[in-house]
């Protein structure tokens, strides 16, 4: 009988150990949307588009193709396993005071730690857009819809160096109310805008005052 050389013993060893690996990660990380709340689907925002693109930290090549969701996962995998949940409660109507500066992204929880990684300056991912694009919600508890506030960080702030505040900021639009239902959207409509920005959109959920503070990174072509 055969033995295989120790080189080659050991490089199937870690084979399959990788192999081990990408398979826990794909069974124990599955982002559906049962028991979900909702969020941006399109533009997807920063921690839900991190949870579709990858399957755990471990995941090859992310650190290199992704550093921005490497570090998310790095400093709270709970914000990626909880993309449906980043809302905060009983905030009222007054939020530019009641959230601060740099935590728009945590929905001012960056204290919390679990959102905290959102509010990272970097260079996430981005999606290309047009000056007019749709924000499509996709809510499957179906709390309902009070609102959907829209802004865009204002041309020439630069969200990869700097967190962003409410001043870094134009107020887009404000929707009405939508009944309870699987997805909200809403055409957004720009002029002036080219290069990266991001898009935040503020949805009021109608079954209580639980409003989501949803981030996503966009390239104005």
């Amino acid at each position: 009988m055969h033995t295989a050389p120790p080189a080659l013993r050991r490089r199937t060893a870690l084979h399959l150990a990788v192999l081990v690996s990408v398979v826990a990660s794909l069974l124990t990380f599955q982002p559906t949307r049962a028991s979900a709340h909702g969020t941006v689907i399109d533009p997807p925002t920063r921690n839900y588009g991190c949870a579709t693109r990858w399957y755990g930290p471990d995941a090859p090549g992310m650190q290199e193709q992704d550093p921005m969701c490497h570090l998310a996962w790095q400093q709270s995998s709970d914000a990626m396993w909880n993309w449906n949940a980043l809302y905060a409660n009983n905030l009222g109507e007054n939020i530019e005071q009641v959230v601060p500066n740099g935590q728009i992204c945590s929905a001012g929880r960056a204290e919390m730690g679990r959102y905290g990684p959102m509010d990272n300056p970097g260079p996430w991912h981005m999606t290309n857009v047009g000056s007019t694009f749709t924000v499509h919600v996709q809510d499957v508890a179906r709390h309902g819809a009070d609102y959907l506030k829209i802004y865009i960080s204002k041309q020439g702030f630069d969200p990869v160096h700097s967190t962003i505040g409410w001043h870094d900021l134009d107020f887009i639009k404000q929707t009405g109310r939508y009944p309870s239902q699987l997805d909200y959207k809403t055409e957004v409509t720009t002029s002036g805008y080219t290069g990266r920005h991001v898009v935040v959109t503020i949805w009021k959920a109608s079954h209580m005052d639980q409003k989501y503070f949803l981030c996503s990174d966009v390239n104005f072509g």
